[in-house]
């Protein structure tokens, strides 16, 4: 008999009936692409962090500040990320997964080029305001688009993604402080910071393009007629059999 098929007796035992199990759904493509692709949100967070890093003591050198106004600048952006997570709930309810994601690209790009043209430190400060606004949404929104549109089969795999890719954009930011660190000083550190806004400018594209919205988010908007492209197939229910023999 095959292994995917079981006998079973009716409860009145006279009618035995074969019983096939479902079959597993095919994997998504399409939906892995897409978690990943939100995933990659978090990269803004490492290389923020890796960058500051390497910049920090070409920032001093070029705006003459303190080593206590370095460390504030340094820090800030953690305290910053927590508003714009506490705001991003909030705001993916009622714009949708999508455009929250391409939201949190856009403010952390504007971030990223106010800090690399700052000319005095209250400048830089507010760069370092708007960018921690946008890591604050890219850290609430990767994990939640992921975990409403990754397969059920890989959904364990792919919720972990967002930390691989802070990860990712840490070891861009080393790279970023290499590669730029025999620029003259006042150059350098701006130049490491406005590679940052290159980042969002892909995963921009790549939401309006790629990514359709959220299926969950479908529903409680309640356009049920709207299902995602990559909506799986319902398995079928399993069929019986039974035979036609008699007592």
């Amino acid at each position: 008999m095959d292994s995917r098929k079981m006998m079973l007796e009716t409860s009145s035992g006279d009618r035995p009936a074969t019983i096939e199990a479902p079959k597993k759904l095919a994997k998504n493509s399409y939906a892995l692409v897409c978690s990943l692709l939100a995933s990659m949100t978090s990269i803004v967070l490492g290389y923020d962090l890796a960058v500051m890093t390497g910049a920090s003591m070409f920032i001093q050198d070029d705006l003459k500040i303190s080593d206590t106004e370095l460390e504030i600048l340094a820090g800030i952006i953690s305290f910053y990320s927590v508003i714009g997570s506490l705001a991003a709930g909030r705001t993916s309810d009622w714009l949708g997964r999508r455009y929250t994601m391409a939201l949190a690209a856009t403010i952390f790009f504007a971030g990223s080029i106010l800090m690399g043209f700052a000319t005095n430190y209250a400048f830089l400060m507010c760069g370092r305001f708007v960018a921690g606004i946008g890591v604050g949404y890219a850290l609430m929104i990767a994990p939640v688009y992921t975990a409403e549109v990754a397969p059920a089969s890989a959904r364990g795999f792919l919720a972990s993604f967002p930390e691989i890719f802070i990860n990712i954009g840490v070891l861009f930011g080393f790279i970023s402080n290499f590669v730029f660190a025999g620029l003259p000083e006042h150059i350098s550190w701006r130049v490491m910071f406005l590679i940052g806004a290159v980042p969002p400018i892909l995963i921009f594209a790549g939401v309006l393009i790629l990514m359709p919205e959220s299926p969950r988010w479908l529903v409680m908007q309640g356009r049920l007629d709207e299902p995602p492209p990559f909506s799986p197939r319902p398995p079928t229910p399993p069929k019986k059999r039974y035979s036609a023999s008699k007592r």
